[in-house]
C-alpha cells in the first residue's frame, strides 16, 4: 500500500516537529500531511532546554537562527551545571565541547591524568571552552571570531516549548501541512492486517491514513490505547515518577546564564532553564519518598523570583515502548517513552525519531525491515541513554536520605557496571556505536561524582615532553583569551536575538 496520507496525531513540540521536518516530503511527491490537535487538551511542555544535534535540526529546516530565538524567547546553552549530585556541596559542568583534543591518538583525559601524577594542578576544566565560558556567563558563536588557533563553540538552546511548537507550526502549514482542530473519539482498524485505518474525531469527522505518527503524550493513544504494544518499565532505575513544573520571573534583572542548572535535593532534582524572558523551572521526584506538597515547597523556596503559573503536577513512568514502530503507527516524544529530563533527551529523541523516519521511510508503502531496524536502532539509543542517566543518580556518596540510599546501593544495568569499571581501571572510555554522549560527557559525569581514574592509558606517558607540554599551556591559553573576549551572555542576546514580546 502506498503512502499518500500521513496523519500526525498530537501536536505540541512532537507533533510539530515530525510536520515540519515531513513537510519536505510534499516537495516532488503527491502526499498529504495533516496534523490533529486540540485546544482542550494541554501539552506537557516541560522539555525546554536542549542539546547541540538540535541546533543541526534547525540547520537541516533551513531555519534562521536568530529569527526563530527571537520568536522563542530563547538563549543559548553551554552545558548543565550538577549541583548536590556526588554529594552536597558539589558542583560541575557537563560541557558540550569535549576536554582539549587527542594528542597520539589518546584521549585528552589520559594526559591530564598523566600531567596532574606529575604535580600539574590545573583542573581538567580549564582545557573546555564550553565551561570556562560557562562560569564566567559569556557566549559567541565560532562564526563570530572564525580564526583556526581557536576552539569551536558547541551550544544547544533554552527555549520556550510552546512557542516554539507555534512557530514549527506556521514554518509547517506555509509548506501544505493541514491542520485539523478535535478530539479523537475512536480508532478504527483494519480487519485482516491490523493496521489503524482511520481516527474518528468528536464531530463525527472520519480521517483516514495510511501512515499515522503518534505524538498523543504519555496515554499513547494509538500506539498503546488502540495497538496494545506493551511498555518496558525501568523504574527500579530511574525511580523518579512525579513532576512539578513552575515558571517564574528572574527579579534580580540578572542575564541568563548560558547553563541549564540541575539541583539536586532529598528525592528527586529540580532544574532551571533561563530564557530571555523567565526561567522554566521544576522539581522531578519519587513519590515513594516525597509528597506532592513537600515537592513542590522545595520548588517555590528554590526559584529566581515570583511564579508566573499555577504549578503543573505532572505523573509518568520511566521506560520505553516495547515496539516505536508497530504496524503503520510511529510513536515519537512522550508516546515513546520517557527518561526524565535530566540530560535534556527528551526533545532530542524527537528528533532522532524523525532523523530515522526519514531515513527508513519509502511511500511505496512500510515493510517488516524498516520497522525492524527503527525500533532496533532506536531501542539501542534508549538503552544507552538510560545507561548514562542511571550513572548520575548511581554514582553518589549521598547517604542523606532514603532515596538517595536506595538509588545508590541498586543493581544497575551490566552495560554500565562495566563502562564504569573500565573507567575506574585505566580511564578507558569506549562509545558503543553512534551513541550520543561522547568520552567527554562520560568522564565529566564520572570525575563530576566521584568516580577517579587509578591510571591512565600507558600510552600517555611517552606523549609528557617538552613539546606536548607546550602545546598544552597553548591549549588553555587560547581558550583563555577566547573567554576574555567574549561578550556576556546577556549582551549577546540583546544584539543578536532579542526576544519578540509574548
Amino acid at each position: 500500500m502506498t503512502i499518500q496520507q500521513i496523519i500526525i496525531v498530537g501536536g505540541g513540540t512532537a507533533g510539530w516537529m515530525a510536520a515540519a521536518a515531513l513537510s519536505r516530503l510534499k516537495t516532488g511527491n503527491e502526499l498529504g500531511i495533516t496534523l490533529i490537535e486540540s485546544e482542550a487538551i494541554g501539552t506537557v511542555g516541560v522539555g525546554e532546554a536542549t542539546i547541540p544535534p538540535f541546533v543541526e535540526f534547525n540547520q537541516l529546516l533551513e531555519i534562521d537562527e536568530s529569527e526563530m530565538l527571537a520568536e522563542v524567547g530563547g538563549s543559548f546553552k553551554l552545558g548543565i551545571q550538577f549541583e548536590n549530585w556526588g554529594k552536597v556541596g558539589d558542583s560541575y559542568i557537563h560541557p558540550f565541547g569535549a576536554y582539549g583534543y587527542p594528542i597520539g591518538g589518546i584521549g585528552f583525559h589520559h594526559i591530564w591524568h598523566k600531567l596532574a601524577k606529575g604535580g600539574d594542578n590545573r583542573p581538567i576544566q580549564v582545557f573546555n571552552l564550553e565551561t570556562m565560558a560557562a562560569y564566567f556567563g559569556k557566549f559567541a558563536r565560532t562564526q563570530d571570531y572564525q580564526r583556526e588557533d581557536l576552539p569551536p563553540v558547541n551550544y544547544a538552546y533554552h527555549l520556550d516549548a510552546g512557542r516554539y511548537a507555534a512557530f514549527l507550526r506556521k514554518y509547517a502549514e506555509a509548506r501544505g501541512v493541514v491542520r485539523r482542530e478535535g478530539r479523537i473519539a475512536d480508532v478504527q482498524l483494519e480487519g485482516e492486517s491490523g493496521n489503524v485505518a482511520s481516527v474518528e474525531l468528536e464531530d463525527g469527522t472520519i480521517m483516514a491514513g495510511d501512515l499515522f505518527i503518534d505524538c498523543s503524550g504519555f496515554r499513547g493513544l494509538l500506539i498503546e490505547q488502540a495497538l496494545e504494544t506493551g511498555y518496558e518499565d525501568w523504574t527500579r532505575w530511574l525511580p523518579c515518577n512525579r513532576a512539578v513544573a513552575l515558571p517564574c520571573l528572574r527579579e534580580d534583572g540578572s542575564p541568563p546564564p548560558p547553563f541549564t542548572r540541575a539541583t539536586a535535593h532529598r528525592a528527586g532534582w529540580q532544574w532551571q532553564v533561563p530564557l530571555q524572558h523567565r526561567n522554566g523551572n521544576g522539581h522531578v521526584y519519587c513519590s515513594e519518598f516525597m509528597e506532592d506538597d513537600e515537592a513542590h515547597d522545595i520548588l517555590v523556596g528554590n526559584i529566581a523570583g515570583k511564579p508566573q503559573a499555577d504549578p503543573n503536577f505532572l505523573r509518568f513512568v520511566t521506560g520505553r515502548r516495547k515496539k516505536f514502530w508497530n504496524r503503520n503507527v510511529v510513536a515519537l516524544g512522550l508516546a515513546a517513552g520517557f527518561m526524565e529530563p535530566l540530560e535534556s533527551t527528551s526533545i532530542h529523541l524527537i528528533n532522532t525519531g524523525i532523523d530515522k523516519l526519514l531515513s527508513l521511510l519509502s511511500l511505496e508503502g512500510v515493510t517488516q525491515a524498516q520497522q525492524d531496524t527503527f525500533n532496533r536502532l532506536t531501542g539501542r539509543e534508549y538503552a544507552r541513554i538510560r545507561d548514562f542517566l542511571i550513572l548520575h543518580y548511581n554514582a553518589t556518596s549521598r547517604d542523606d536520605s532514603d532515596f538517595w540510599n536506595y538509588v545508590r546501593t541498586m543493581q544497575v544495568p551490566d552495560t554500565l557496571t562495566e563502562k564504569v569499571e573500565v573507567f575506574k581501571g585505566n580511564g578507558q572510555i569506549f562509545r558503543e556505536e553512534d551513541e550520543l554522549f561522547t568520552e567527554t560527557s562520560w568522564a565529566a559525569v564520572m570525575m563530576g561524582q566521584g568516580i577517579s581514574m587509578a591510571a591512565h592509558n600507558p600510552m600517555a606517558d611517552s606523549l609528557i615532553n617538552a613539546k606536548t607540554r607546550k602545546e598544552i599551556d597553548e591549549m588553555e591559553q587560547s581558550i583563555r583569551f577566547l573567554v576574555q573576549h567574549m561578550p556576556g551572555h546577556g549582551d549577546y542576546l540583546a544584539r543578536y536575538c532579542p526576544a519578540k514580546a509574548a
